[in-house]
């Protein structure tokens, strides 16, 4: 039998492996249409089926189980050795997968200090919401919102760099001209911003758990400004147009300049952290490695004390 193509095996492989046609159209750059033509292909030329088609999934036969094991070893020798050699080419990049909020708000303003102390390390950052894919894309190490503990994740090394609450933050222009505060239920009455990126994120807290940890009633909360970037949202409230409800991280550097006040000093715990993350199955560049003994000291030096007391949940 002639060797089938090897862009029909690879399809093959990526589809076994996600058992997602659309996973892995994303992950080969292709539409499922096309992914599902390669598979076919490969199943007329071997003479069997390799996957059972159901309603919004897939699963391997018998024989697609016998080929998965040797095609998924090979591939992942190929993708190996491919990273082992830009590794080598490239060790003084570093590729850095991060959310946008996370990047403007907190990251990009202390990225000099990592230049000065690596000068001869090009940091790269590739701001995006989707998770990183370490397979195709390039990336060394992302930085992950991701609960606490962490669901199970295959294949990747996760270090906890920080946890996160939610808590709410306005200008001190803004509590003159409405103010003063003098309970949460005060609060309720005050334009409030609501950063939508953030709902698809489970179990997250929200100002109706905020009011309702308050032991505020009913609030009215269709109203006010909505936002679904973290940055934008900030910038908002930073701008006098409201109070926000945000991660604390995101808006550290605007509560230490006094350029943002809690006008109640009432945290939710998230249950989340922000996690460090990498490869398991790839050795970290030393570009890696500096960027991880970099940020920890960063999230060492933090002085959460001077942000809202430790009576609020957090201590440096």
């Amino acid at each position: 039998m002639a060797m089938p193509p090897l862009s029909a095996l690879r399809a093959f492989e990526a589809a076994a492996r996600h058992l997602s046609l659309t996973q892995a159209a994303n992950e080969l750059n292709v539409t499922p249409g096309a992914l599902s033509h390669q598979i076919r292909a490969l199943e007329e030329m071997l003479g069997v089926k390799l996957f059972e088609r159901r309603v919004r999934a897939i699963a391997l036969t018998a024989a697609g189980r016998q080929l998965y094991p040797g095609l998924q070893t090979g591939f992942s020798h190929i993708r190996d050795a491919v990273a082992s050699f830009n590794a080598g080419q490239n060790e003084n990049v570093l590729v850095l997968s991060t959310s946008p909020g996370l990047t403007a708000k907190w990251l990009v303003p202390r990225l000099y200090r990592f230049a000065a102390a690596y000068p001869d390390i090009d940091i790269r950052i590739s701001a995006s919401a989707s998770n990183a894919n370490f397979i195709n894309d390039g990336i060394d190490m992302a930085l992950r919102n991701m609960a606490v503990p962490p669901k199970a994740a295959g294949g990747l090394d996760l270090d906890m760099l920080v946890d996160v609450f939610f808590v709410p933050v306005c200008t001190p222009q803004f509590l003159e001209k409405h103010g003063p505060i003098r309970s949460a239920a005060d609060l309720a009455g005050f334009r409030l911003i609501h950063d939508d990126s953030l709902i698809p994120t489970a179990a997250r807290p929200d100002w109706a758990v905020w009011f309702k940890t308050a032991g505020v009633g009913e609030v009215d909360l269709r109203r006010g400004l909505r936002f679904n970037s973290a940055d934008h949202a900030l910038d908002a409230a930073c701008q006098g147009a409201g109070v926000l409800l945000t991660y604390d991280i995101l808006a550290y550097d605007d509560l230490r300049s006094g350029q943002l006040v809690m006008p109640f000093p009432l945290a939710l715990e998230s249950g989340r952290a922000f996690y460090l993350v990498g490869p398991s199955n790839r050795r970290p560049p030393p570009a890696a490695k500096a960027f991880g003994t970099w940020i920890k000291s960063e999230v060492a030096a933090l002085d959460w004390a001077s942000i809202r007391g430790k009576s609020c949940g957090k201590s440096s």
